[in-house]
């Protein structure tokens, strides 16, 4: 955090002189001394950020296939004459244990095409689904595979 202040700093400075930066080092370590102090962040909360980039950026490449999948699969019901959707809504729960990876799932489900997700109430998700097909394996998905890695990790840091 202390970093993305003083980049911050830099660029809404527009130039980069030596009293530019030490100013902007001073003003960053102020900042950055302000949220530890009273804002509930630390040190440890930042290195965990580093810890889940990696996992961040894999969900992100696996969110950017699924929807690529998801995309074919609703072109071909709406191209294929003989193909008659059969919408559903399914109901399934989850392991998942803070909010943040639930919003995350949520929010991954109804990114991709053919799927919303309705309601989330505690571990029990609600979608809709286009097609029956687009259904299968939403409980054991790959997104909540990286998820739960994502919250193992976070509880090693706790």
């Amino acid at each position: 955090m202390f970093l993305l202040f003083f980049a911050v700093w830099l660029i809404l400075n527009g130039k980069v002189t030596l009293e530019i930066c030490l100013f902007g080092l001073c003003i960053s370590a102020a900042l950055f001394y302000f949220i530890c102090k009273y804002m509930d962040y630390s040190i440890r909360s930042e290195m965990l950020l580093f810890r889940l980039v990696p996992l961040f950026l894999q969900y992100f490449w696996v969110l950017v296939q699924e929807i690529v999948k998801a995309n074919v699969a609703v072109l071909k019901l709406i191209v294929s004459p003989e193909l008659q959707p059969e919408p559903a809504i399914v109901y399934f729960d989850t392991d998942l244990k803070t909010s943040l990876a639930k919003v995350l799932l949520a929010n991954s489900i109804t990114l991709t095409p053919g799927t919303i997700t309705v309601s989330v109430e505690e571990n029990r998700f609600c979608v809709h689904c286009l097609d029956r097909e687009l259904s299968e394996g939403l409980e054991d998905s790959v997104f909540v595979d990286l998820l739960k890695k994502m919250e193992a990790e976070e509880e090693k840091w706790k």
